[in-house]
């Protein structure tokens, strides 16, 4: 777990590190101010389109053929294109990298199904959520290692050295990761179209994917705002993005706290129930911002919001493991990550729509009324189902 830990920090350490400066990197590709937000969107966008498509196709092929087989797919040929980032002449180019980045992805839900596999059944909550604070450690040390090689070697040579990374992860799963022995079939494999209408047909795996998309959406509603929001609280656009800079890696740090405290309480006193109190938690420190206006109040409570907010996807990767038979942990997981990126793509555009309408105290507070419908849901399921057991 250890291994896979870094691996993951690494994997999204590299990420942070170069696709955060990718509208930036579009000036440098010739690209206008006035078609930057356009082109910035179109190459974000992009790879999300084709990893929720992706993502449970390789979910199945790690269930057949292995699931370290899968990360390692993933990791030398992200090192790849994350080295040709560094070699595009212009935007299009950047674009069709992108697509392939979408298109090869998967390192961290293939690790989390092997950690998954090997994890004792008392440690699994917390094993998932240690991997959770891993990706989101990666997520804060990405933005400032990227930075200072932007700034001390240029941006193409930052994306470079992002390749390194996920090739040094990639490499220690290679040499120390054994993955164990597969989980007993029936004999028979079912088809991605299958596996969809499996999902279908159990409705606690169809309910935990629909509350990942609907989860992401929301959170990525306001992320792409934030930026612009902290420049309106500290009345000017310098030194904007250090601050956010700092107020996102809060968030993170948050995160890495909170995550296995999040797991051992799941397994204490139910996952569902921490899911409901993590939803409330966002709710009410997302709504909450709505009458803020200094900039340090602020940033406390985003802090508050990261604690809550880290203990949602564990909570949901854990019951999805729990709902799941082992010989299909890796296409759940492919199917996790599908309704991630779904949801990644769907919230900026959401947020962007309403942010032409209504101010930025308003979709904090749409934010938080959806945070607070999503735990109503979940309360309410999970009552259902705790009458069904008592009855049976």
């Amino acid at each position: 777990m250890w291994i896979l830990w870094f691996g993951v920090l690494l994997c999204s350490a590299s990420y942070t590190m170069s696709v955060p400066f990718l509208p930036l990197f579009l000036f440098e590709l010739g690209v206008a101010e006035r078609d930057v937000n356009l082109w910035a969107g179109v190459v974000h966008s992009s790879a999300f389109f084709v990893g929720a498509i992706m993502a449970p196709l390789w979910g199945s092929v790690a269930d057949k053929y292995g699931r370290k087989k899968m990360v390692l797919r993933a990791g030398f040929s992200l090192a790849l294109i994350y080295a040709l980032i560094g070699f595009v002449h212009n935007p299009w180019e950047l674009v069709g990298v992108r697509l392939l980045h979408g298109f090869v992805g998967g390192f961290v839900p293939a690790s989390m199904a092997i950690v998954s596999s090997v994890a004792p059944k008392e440690k699994l909550g917390w094993s998932l959520g240690m991997m959770q604070a891993g990706t989101m450690s990666g997520g804060i040390l990405g933005p400032l290692i990227g930075g200072l090689l932007a700034e001390w070697f240029g941006m193409r040579m930052s994306f470079v050295a992002a390749g390194a990374l996920i090739f040094a992860a990639t490499a220690a799963v290679l040499f120390t990761v054994r993955e164990g022995k597969p989980a007993p079939s029936n004999g028979t494999r079912s088809s991605l179209r299958g596996d969809l209408a499996n999902v279908f047909r159990q409705k606690t795996l169809l309910y935990l994917l629909l509350l990942l998309v609907a989860f992401q959406m929301t959170y990525n509603m306001i992320q792409p705002l934030l930026t612009l929001h902290i420049a309106d609280l500290q009345g000017s656009l310098e030194d904007a993005a250090l601050t956010s800079g700092f107020v996102f890696a809060l968030i993170g740090i948050a995160g890495i706290v909170a995550s296995p405290y999040w797991g051992r309480t799941g397994e204490r006193i139910g996952y569902p129930k921490v899911l409901a109190i993590c939803l409330v938690g966002a709710a009410v420190a997302i709504a909450s911002q709505f009458f803020i206006s200094d900039l340090w109040l602020f940033t406390l409570i985003q802090f508050g919001f990261g604690l809550f907010m880290s203990g949602v996807v564990p909570a949901v990767n854990t019951l999805m493991v729990r709902s799941t038979p082992e010989d299909f942990r890796g296409r759940s997981f492919g199917l996790t990550a599908s309704a991630n990126q779904s949801g990644s793509m769907i919230g900026p555009l959401l947020g962007g729509g309403l942010g032409a309408f209504l101010s930025f105290q308003w979709i904090f507070v749409t934010a938080g009324v959806l945070y607070a419908a999503l735990a109503l849901v979940v309360w309410k399921l999970a009552s259902r189902v705790t009458r069904r057991s008592e009855a049976s």
